[in-house]
Protein backbone atom coordinates (compact mmCIF):
# COMPACT_ATOMS: atom_id res chain seq x y z
CA UNK A 1 0.00 0.00 0.00
CA UNK A 2 1.63 3.38 -1.24
CA UNK A 3 1.71 6.24 1.35
CA UNK A 4 -0.08 9.08 1.05
CA UNK A 5 2.52 12.12 0.51
CA UNK A 6 2.19 15.21 2.98
CA UNK A 7 1.69 17.92 0.15
CA UNK A 8 3.96 20.21 2.01
CA UNK A 9 6.59 22.67 0.44
CA UNK A 10 8.44 21.72 4.20
CA UNK A 11 12.23 20.29 2.61
CA UNK A 12 12.63 18.16 6.13
CA UNK A 13 8.82 16.96 4.96
CA UNK A 14 10.26 16.00 1.88
CA UNK A 15 12.93 14.06 3.28
CA UNK A 16 10.58 12.13 5.18
CA UNK A 17 8.64 10.83 2.79
CA UNK A 18 11.63 8.79 1.63
CA UNK A 19 13.49 8.60 5.46
CA UNK A 20 10.59 7.61 7.20
CA UNK A 21 9.23 4.31 6.48
CA UNK A 22 10.67 1.63 9.12
CA UNK A 23 14.05 0.96 9.21
CA UNK A 24 15.26 2.97 6.85
CA UNK A 25 18.05 4.89 8.79
CA UNK A 26 18.64 1.56 10.63
CA UNK A 27 19.70 0.35 7.62
CA UNK A 28 21.68 3.35 6.08
CA UNK A 29 23.14 3.68 9.62
CA UNK A 30 24.19 -0.17 9.17
CA UNK A 31 25.70 0.43 5.31
CA UNK A 32 27.91 3.37 7.00
CA UNK A 33 29.53 1.29 9.66
CA UNK A 34 30.18 -0.96 6.65
CA UNK A 35 28.36 -3.60 5.97
CA UNK A 36 27.28 -4.37 2.32
CA UNK A 37 26.24 -8.13 2.09
CA UNK A 38 22.39 -8.66 2.78
CA UNK A 39 22.78 -10.81 6.02
CA UNK A 40 25.53 -8.87 8.01
CA UNK A 41 22.76 -5.80 7.06
CA UNK A 42 20.07 -7.94 8.94
CA UNK A 43 22.19 -8.89 11.56
CA UNK A 44 23.28 -5.43 12.14
CA UNK A 45 19.85 -4.17 12.33
CA UNK A 46 18.36 -6.64 14.13
CA UNK A 47 14.64 -8.20 13.95
CA UNK A 48 13.60 -7.10 10.95
CA UNK A 49 12.37 -9.81 8.67
CA UNK A 50 14.58 -10.80 4.92
CA UNK A 51 11.22 -9.89 3.26
CA UNK A 52 11.27 -6.23 4.78
CA UNK A 53 14.70 -6.01 4.43
CA UNK A 54 14.55 -6.77 1.11
CA UNK A 55 11.81 -3.83 0.27
CA UNK A 56 13.92 -1.70 2.09
CA UNK A 57 16.84 -2.18 0.20
CA UNK A 58 14.77 -1.65 -3.25
CA UNK A 59 13.09 1.31 -2.10
CA UNK A 60 16.27 2.69 -0.90
CA UNK A 61 17.91 1.86 -4.59
CA UNK A 62 14.65 3.36 -6.13
CA UNK A 63 15.42 6.41 -4.58
CA UNK A 64 19.51 6.53 -5.52
CA UNK A 65 20.51 5.56 -2.10
CA UNK A 66 21.82 2.54 -2.84
CA UNK A 67 23.51 0.60 -5.60
CA UNK A 68 23.10 -3.03 -6.04
CA UNK A 69 26.52 -4.60 -7.31
CA UNK A 70 26.38 -8.47 -8.55
CA UNK A 71 29.89 -10.23 -9.24
CA UNK A 72 28.45 -12.18 -11.88
CA UNK A 73 31.18 -14.50 -11.31
CA UNK A 74 30.06 -15.57 -7.66
CA UNK A 75 26.40 -14.43 -7.75
CA UNK A 76 27.86 -12.45 -4.29
CA UNK A 77 25.71 -9.09 -4.26
CA UNK A 78 26.50 -6.21 -2.39
CA UNK A 79 24.71 -3.07 -1.80
CA UNK A 80 26.98 -0.02 -1.18
CA UNK A 81 25.66 3.68 -0.72
CA UNK A 82 25.44 6.49 -3.47
CA UNK A 83 26.78 9.91 -2.80
CA UNK A 84 23.14 10.67 -2.38
CA UNK A 85 22.95 8.43 0.87
CA UNK A 86 26.29 9.38 1.98
CA UNK A 87 25.46 13.20 1.85
CA UNK A 88 22.93 11.83 4.48
CA UNK A 89 25.74 11.52 7.31
CA UNK A 90 25.91 14.94 8.85
CA UNK A 91 22.14 14.65 9.37
CA UNK A 92 22.34 11.29 11.11
CA UNK A 93 24.78 12.58 13.19
CA UNK A 94 22.69 15.47 14.19
CA UNK A 95 20.02 12.76 15.21
CA UNK A 96 22.50 10.86 16.90
CA UNK A 97 23.84 14.09 18.96
CA UNK A 98 20.19 14.88 19.75
CA UNK A 99 19.74 11.53 20.89
CA UNK A 100 22.93 11.18 23.53
CA UNK A 101 21.86 15.31 24.89
CA UNK A 102 17.96 14.25 25.18
CA UNK A 103 16.95 10.75 25.79
CA UNK A 104 17.58 9.35 29.17
CA UNK A 105 20.55 6.22 28.72
CA UNK A 106 17.71 3.64 30.04
CA UNK A 107 15.22 4.86 27.45
CA UNK A 108 17.53 4.46 24.64
CA UNK A 109 18.71 1.26 25.44
CA UNK A 110 15.40 -0.28 26.72
CA UNK A 111 14.84 -2.00 23.94
CA UNK A 112 18.71 -3.26 22.73
CA UNK A 113 19.12 -6.93 21.79
CA UNK A 114 22.25 -8.59 23.37
CA UNK A 115 22.33 -10.46 20.43
CA UNK A 116 22.54 -7.63 18.15
CA UNK A 117 25.19 -5.56 19.67
CA UNK A 118 27.24 -8.11 20.39
CA UNK A 119 27.65 -9.03 16.37
CA UNK A 120 28.07 -4.84 16.27
CA UNK A 121 31.12 -5.73 18.51
CA UNK A 122 33.07 -6.43 15.97
CA UNK A 123 34.05 -2.91 14.86
CA UNK A 124 34.96 -1.50 18.56
CA UNK A 125 38.20 -3.00 19.44
CA UNK A 126 40.98 -0.88 18.73
CA UNK A 127 43.02 -3.70 17.22
CA UNK A 128 46.68 -1.14 17.74
CA UNK A 129 46.46 -1.23 21.07
CA UNK A 130 45.88 -5.00 21.50
CA UNK A 131 48.05 -6.86 22.11
CA UNK A 132 49.71 -8.50 18.84
CA UNK A 133 48.85 -12.02 19.77
CA UNK A 134 45.77 -14.15 19.73
CA UNK A 135 43.19 -12.97 22.76
CA UNK A 136 40.24 -14.06 23.30
CA UNK A 137 37.61 -12.05 25.79
CA UNK A 138 34.86 -13.65 27.23
CA UNK A 139 31.29 -11.38 27.85
CA UNK A 140 28.82 -12.88 30.00
CA UNK A 141 25.55 -10.69 30.57
CA UNK A 142 23.51 -10.73 33.71
CA UNK A 143 20.04 -9.65 32.26
CA UNK A 144 17.11 -12.19 32.67
CA UNK A 145 15.82 -14.44 29.74
CA UNK A 146 18.34 -13.95 26.81
CA UNK A 147 18.68 -17.06 24.69
CA UNK A 148 22.55 -16.94 25.32
CA UNK A 149 23.95 -14.97 27.66
CA UNK A 150 27.58 -15.69 27.05
CA UNK A 151 29.92 -14.69 23.82
CA UNK A 152 33.42 -14.96 23.00
CA UNK A 153 35.21 -12.74 21.09
CA UNK A 154 38.05 -14.02 19.24
CA UNK A 155 40.79 -11.29 17.90
CA UNK A 156 43.65 -12.84 15.79
CA UNK A 157 46.31 -10.93 13.96
CA UNK A 158 45.70 -10.73 10.30
CA UNK A 159 42.04 -12.40 10.76
CA UNK A 160 38.71 -10.69 11.22
CA UNK A 161 36.82 -10.49 14.65
CA UNK A 162 35.17 -13.08 15.34
CA UNK A 163 31.72 -12.93 17.97
CA UNK A 164 30.83 -16.37 19.32
CA UNK A 165 28.26 -17.61 21.29
CA UNK A 166 29.84 -21.30 22.00
CA UNK A 167 33.40 -21.97 23.58
CA UNK A 168 35.91 -21.18 20.74
CA UNK A 169 38.71 -23.80 22.47
CA UNK A 170 41.03 -21.58 23.51
CA UNK A 171 41.92 -20.34 26.63
CA UNK A 172 39.70 -16.80 27.80
CA UNK A 173 42.32 -13.67 28.64
CA UNK A 174 39.67 -11.32 29.84
CA UNK A 175 36.27 -12.32 31.34
CA UNK A 176 33.70 -9.52 31.43
CA UNK A 177 30.72 -9.71 33.73
CA UNK A 178 27.76 -7.15 32.67
CA UNK A 179 24.28 -5.98 31.72
CA UNK A 180 23.34 -4.64 28.47
CA UNK A 181 22.89 -0.90 29.92
CA UNK A 182 26.30 -0.80 31.22
CA UNK A 183 28.44 -2.46 28.36
CA UNK A 184 26.13 -0.23 25.56
CA UNK A 185 26.69 2.82 27.39
CA UNK A 186 30.49 2.50 27.44
CA UNK A 187 30.08 2.33 24.28
CA UNK A 188 28.02 5.63 23.64
CA UNK A 189 29.96 7.10 26.06
CA UNK A 190 27.13 7.38 28.61
CA UNK A 191 29.25 6.01 30.97
CA UNK A 192 32.82 5.03 32.10
CA UNK A 193 34.87 2.24 32.55
CA UNK A 194 35.71 2.73 36.04
CA UNK A 195 32.86 4.14 36.60
CA UNK A 196 30.69 1.01 35.81
CA UNK A 197 33.55 -0.94 37.63
CA UNK A 198 32.78 1.20 40.69
CA UNK A 199 28.83 0.68 40.88
CA UNK A 200 29.43 -3.00 40.57
CA UNK A 201 27.69 -2.95 36.84
CA UNK A 202 31.30 -4.33 35.34
CA UNK A 203 33.15 -6.77 36.37
CA UNK A 204 36.85 -7.72 35.20
CA UNK A 205 39.01 -10.77 35.67
CA UNK A 206 41.93 -12.34 34.32
CA UNK A 207 44.96 -10.88 31.99
CA UNK A 208 46.05 -7.96 34.30
CA UNK A 209 47.15 -5.86 31.48
CA UNK A 210 44.05 -6.26 29.24
CA UNK A 211 41.89 -5.44 31.95
CA UNK A 212 43.63 -1.68 32.97
CA UNK A 213 44.12 -0.50 29.24
CA UNK A 214 40.43 -1.50 28.41
CA UNK A 215 39.38 2.07 28.19
CA UNK A 216 41.92 2.34 25.60
CA UNK A 217 41.31 -0.56 23.22
CA UNK A 218 37.42 -1.01 23.60
CA UNK A 219 35.64 1.95 22.04
CA UNK A 220 33.63 4.79 23.56
CA UNK A 221 32.00 7.58 21.46
CA UNK A 222 33.26 10.66 21.59
CA UNK A 223 31.26 13.15 19.61
CA UNK A 224 29.02 15.18 21.96
CA UNK A 225 30.57 17.40 24.84
CA UNK A 226 30.58 15.24 28.02
CA UNK A 227 28.82 17.73 30.06
CA UNK A 228 25.48 17.59 27.49
CA UNK A 229 24.94 14.12 27.51
CA UNK A 230 22.67 12.02 29.96
CA UNK A 231 24.65 9.95 31.43
CA UNK A 232 23.36 6.37 33.45
CA UNK A 233 22.07 6.96 36.37
CA UNK A 234 25.00 5.98 38.99
CA UNK A 235 22.93 3.45 41.01
CA UNK A 236 20.47 0.70 39.33
CA UNK A 237 16.78 1.27 39.61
Amino acid sequence: MSVKPYGLICPISHACEILEPRWTIPILTEMWGGSTKFNDIKRGVGSISPTLLSKRLKELEAHGLVERLEDRATGEVHYVRTQRAIDLEPALDALGNWAQCNIEARQALEKLSVSNLMWQMRNYFDLDELPKRQVVIQFRFSDPGLEYDTYWVLIRPGLPIEICSSIPGFDVDLFIETDRFSISSILLGRTTIPREIETGRLFLSGDALLARTMDRWFYHRTKEDPAKILMLEHTTP
